[in-house]
């Protein structure tokens, strides 16, 4: 059985739930397609443990694809990241009270790295079910883009596909669930080997 990773966060910033985890813990067990089943982990916010334990669960459950989820308060649509930026630039403090100002993610590590996933084909997959997504260019600079970006840091060259989906507080009334959402951009990112070519550029 090969395994695709979904993490998802705790609550932060005082809320008592986070919807990336609730919605990725209904995932937990459930099969991708015949042989390939999701395993669903809770992250910790906090900058000084998050990285650490999405290595210690890429080292114990060797996953043949990893996608991290977060909260994005704001937003209003599903969200799949194109790019982690090596900053860290807390707005507030973490978990643990920690709250980095313009530090490297990894020192002397590059700039960025792009996502590994087809990012376009989710977003079509989704618009076409009746979700609200889109590209999203930026991950912020809060725990969701320091995981982001020492996932793709710690797989690169290694073949595993990865990369980051934000998800919006609560979907816009009338769209299916998260849960489903999620599930399906799962299920896309593994049956699509090549993404699809249309446009998902901004202008600002």
């Amino acid at each position: 059985m090969q395994t695709v990773l979904l993490t998802g966060f705790e609550p932060f910033d005082n809320d008592l739930v986070n919807p990336s985890w609730e919605a990725a813990r209904e995932l937990d067990g459930v099969q991708v397609s015949e042989g390939v089943q999701i395993v669903a982990r809770c992250l910790p916010c906090a900058f000084a443990t998050a990285g650490e334990y999405l290595a210690q669960l890429i080292s114990e459950l060797k996953p043949a694809m990893v996608i991290a989820t977060g909260l994005a308060p704001g937003r209003s649509e599903i969200s799949i990241e194109r790019v982690a930026i090596n900053i860290n630039d807390a707005r507030i403090p973490d978990n643990l009270g920690q709250q980095p100002i313009d530090t490297a993610v990894v020192v002397d590590g590059p700039a960025a790295y792009f996502s590994t996933l087809p990012i376009k084909a989710i977003v079509k997959a989704l618009r076409d079910a009746g979700f609200a997504a889109a590209v999203s260019q930026t991950a912020g600079t809060f725990v969701c883009n320091q995981v982001f970006y020492l996932l793709q840091h710690r797989l690169a060259g290694a073949g595993v596909r990865s990369g980051f989906i934000h998800v919006p507080s609560s979907p816009p009334a009338g769209q299916p669930s998260l849960v489903d959402g999620l599930r399906l951009g799962v299920s896309t990112a593994w049956l699509t080997q090549a993404d699809v070519v249309e446009t998902g550029g901004q202008v600002s």
